[in-house]
């Protein structure tokens, strides 16, 4: 198997440190560097549609809820890591673009929801289409008994945080 640059670093440590034990290091360390090389080729597909990972996100669960494609903001704050500024700002910039629109939600006048335009809907369905194509290519790297091996042991250290 070819030495990384994770590899390299351990060495290091090992030489310079010969009391630690600096293997769980080596793992965290190339979870670490795979998220980000991941991070931006997962990037580079929603740039060719000029979204962002952010604005993606807010369009694709939107459209994962389902017809009539409407969700309340905390609904959709509720689905991720970031503050109620962030979601509103992301929001926002969706709605200036005309992607979303926010509509009185008709349960409760006082609340909005917030809805996927028939521009939005668009966007959302070539992009995760394009997504999910980049996905494949991604984990073909992998044959699929080691991404079945990946996906379970990935599975059982992030139910550990959750």
């Amino acid at each position: 198997m070819d030495e990384d640059h994770v590899d390299r670093i351990l060495t290091q440590w090992r030489k310079e440190r010969p009391d630690l034990d600096v293997e769980p290091m080596g793992l965290l360390g190339r979870l670490a560097r795979l998220s980000t090389y991941l991070g931006r080729e997962i990037d580079k597909t929603f740039l060719e549609l000029g979204l962002s990972s952010a604005s993606f996100d807010v369009l694709a669960t939107l459209r994962r809820s389902g017809k009539p494609y409407r969700l309340s903001p905390g609904d959709l704050l509720a689905t991720t890591m970031i503050t109620s500024g962030t979601m509103t700002n992301r929001i926002d910039q969706l709605e200036k673009a005309g992607f979303v629109e926010r509509l009185t939600n008709p349960k409760d006048r006082r609340s909005v929801l917030i809805a996927l335009k028939p521009e939005g809907l668009d966007l959302v369905e070539r992009a995760v289409t394009a997504h999910v194509a980049n996905q494949h290519r991604l984990t073909a790297l992998l044959d699929p008994d080691e991404r079945a091996a990946l996906d379970t042991i990935a599975r059982k250290f992030l139910a550990a945080f959750e």
